[in-house]
C-alpha cells in the first residue's frame, strides 16, 4: 500500500538513489564488464562487443534474490544471469569472471557506487558552503552572545558562528576528496595465483588489476585487501564525518531557532498535528537524526577490521548494509544542508538583545582582559566581580558602563578577530571547493 513512501524515513525524499539496489546491481555488472575488457587487453582478444552486451536490466530479479539468500552473496546468481547474455562461442564466456572471486566483485562494486555518489555529495556540500561563506561575510560584525555548556559566555559575531559551520563543511569536502577508492582483485585467497596460471605470468594479476582500475576509473591499490579492511573503514569514516558536520549545523540551528531564542529562522517549517501555531525546524531535525544514526553504522564497519583467515565468516558481509546506509545518509544530509543554508535568515536585533541581557554580563571576560592590562589581574578581577554582583540586583545599567569602559573599543576587538576568523575560514573553503581541486579532477 505504501510503496516507496518511506513512512519512517523522512530523509528518503531528499535522495539516495545513487546507492539504491539498482545502482549496486549496475555497479556489479560494470565490474564484470570491466574485468572482461581487462582480460581482453591482457590476452589480446577482442571482447568489446560481448562486454557491451552485459546488461543489468536483463537480469532476473527473483533469481538474484533467491541466489543471494542461497549463496550468501549476490555474485553467483549474477554470474549465472550474465553468462546467459554472452555467446557460447568465442573467448568472452571463458574470460568472464576468470580468476576473480565474489569478494572482488562486491568490494569493487561498492567502491564504485561510492565513487559515483561523491560528485553529488560534493556538489551539495559546496553549495551549502557558498551560502555559509556568504553569511559569514555578511555578518562579520553582527554581535552575538557565545554560549558554552548552554549558558551565555562571551561576545562573538554571527560571522564567526557561520565560519565555524563552514569549517566543518570544508573539512568534510577535504576528507572525501582525499579518499582512495581502490579496486579489489585477489582471487580466491587474495594472492591472484589462478590469474597468474591462466595468463602464464606471475605479474599478470598486477597487470589485470591495473587494467581493471583504469576501466572503472578507480584507484589501483597495488595489492589485494580482502582482510585488510582499512580502505572501507576510511570511506565510512569520511562519510560519517560528512553526516556529522551537517548534523552539527542542524543541532546549532535548532537551538538558535528555539522560540525563546529566535536568533535565526529556517526558511520553511513543518506543521504540528496537534499545535497549529508551530512551525517545526524540520531540516535541522532530520540532519541531527542522520548524525545520530551514522556512528552506529561506522562501529559495525570498524568491527569488521577483525577478519580471520583469507576471508572471514561474517565480518566482510556485515559491512555491506552499514556502508550503504552511511552513503545514503551522506547523500541526504548534504542535500538537506544545502536547502537549510539557502533558507536560513538571521535576526540581528535578537542577537544584540541577547548579548545585552543580564546587564551585559557576557562582556565580563573581555572587560577583565582589558582592565588587567591597565590595572593588573587582581584589581581587574575584583572590579568585574563587584560590577557583576551589582548587576544581579539592577539590570538597568550595563556592565561596561559600571566599569567605565568603552563598548566601542571592546566591540572593535571582537570585530577584528571576527574578520580574521571569517577570512581564514572562507579562504580555506575556496581552496578546497574550487574547480580543479583534488576532488574535481581525481576521476
Amino acid at each position: 500500500m505504501t510503496g516507496d513512501a518511506h513512512p519512517l524515513d523522512p530523509l528518503a525524499a531528499l535522495g539516495g538513489d545513487e546507492a539504491s539496489d539498482d545502482a549496486v546491481l549496475a555497479a556489479m555488472v560494470d565490474v564484470e564488464r570491466a574485468l572482461l575488457r581487462a582480460w581482453g587487453e591482457l590476452e589480446e582478444v577482442d571482447v568489446a562487443a560481448e562486454a557491451a552486451r552485459l546488461d543489468a536490466a536483463r537480469l532476473n530479479a527473483a533469481a538474484l534474490a533467491e541466489g543471494n539468500a542461497l549463496h550468501g552473496n549476490p555474485v553467483i546468481a549474477l554470474l549465472a544471469g550474465l553468462r546467459e547474455q554472452v555467446p557460447a562461442e568465442g573467448p568472452a564466456r571463458d574470460l568472464l569472471h576468470r580468476g576473480a572471486t565474489s569478494q572482488d566483485v562486491v568490494d569493487t562494486a561498492l567502491v564504485l557506487v561510492v565513487a559515483r555518489s561523491l560528485p553529488s555529495i560534493r556538489h551539495d556540500l559546496v553549495t551549502a558552503g557558498e551560502r555559509l561563506a556568504e553569511l559569514a561575510d555578511r555578518h562579520v560584525a553582527t554581535l552575538q552572545v557565545g554560549r558554552t555548556l548552554t549558558q551565555h559566555a562571551a561576545p562573538i559575531t554571527f560571522g564567526t558562528t557561520a565560519a565555524g559551520w563552514l569549517d566543518g563543511v570544508t573539512s568534510a569536502i577535504d576528507g572525501l576528496d582525499r579518499l582512495s577508492l581502490p579496486v579489489q582483485l585477489g582471487g580466491s585467497v587474495g594472492t591472484g595465483t589462478a590469474i597468474a596460471l591462466s595468463a602464464e605470468g606471475a605479474d599478470a594479476p598486477d597487470a589485470l588489476r591495473t587494467a581493471l582500475a583504469a576501466w572503472l576509473e578507480l584507484d589501483d591499490p597495488g595489492r589485494s585487501w580482502h582482510t585488510e579492511r582499512t580502505p572501507i573503514l576510511r570511506i565510512a569514516a569520511a562519510l560519517t564525518a560528512t553526516v556529522g558536520a551537517a548534523g552539527r549545523i542542524g543541532a546549532a540551528v535548532s537551538e538558535l531557532a528555539r522560540s525563546e531564542v529566535a536568533e535565526v529562522a529556517v526558511g520553511s517549517g513543518g506543521a504540528s498535528s496537534a499545535m497549529p501555531q508551530k512551525r517545526n525546524p524540520v531540516l535541522p531535525v532530520l540532519l541531527v537524526s542522520a548524525a545520530r544514526r551514522a556512528p552506529g553504522a561506522l562501529s559495525v564497519i570498524a568491527g569488521a577490521l577483525v577478519a580471520e583467515d583469507q576471508r572471514p565468516a561474517g565480518a566482510w558481509h556485515s559491512e555491506w548494509p552499514p556502508l550503504r546506509e552511511l552513503l545514503v545518509l551522506a547523500l541526504q544530509s548534504a542535500a538537506a544542508l544545502s536547502q537549510l543554508a539557502a533558507g536560513l535568515s538571521v535576526d540581528v536585533e535578537r542577537m544584540r538583545d541577547a548579548l545585552d541581557s543580564q546587564g551585559g554580563a557576557a562582556w565580563a571576560e573581555p572587560a577583565s582582559a582589558l582592565l588587567a592590562r591597565r590595572d593588573g589581574p587582581s584589581a581587574a578581577s575584583a572590579a568585574v566581580r563587584e560590577a557583576l554582583a551589582a548587576a544581579e540586583s539592577d539590570h538597568t545599567s550595563h556592565l561596561l558602563d559600571r566599569l567605565g569602559l568603552s563598548r566601542a573599543d571592546l566591540e572593535r576587538t571582537v570585530f577584528d578577530r571576527s574578520s580574521l576568523i571569517v577570512d581564514a575560514a572562507v579562504a580555506r573553503f575556496r581552496r578546497v571547493a574550487e574547480p580543479g581541486s583534488r576532488g574535481e579532477d581525481r576521476r
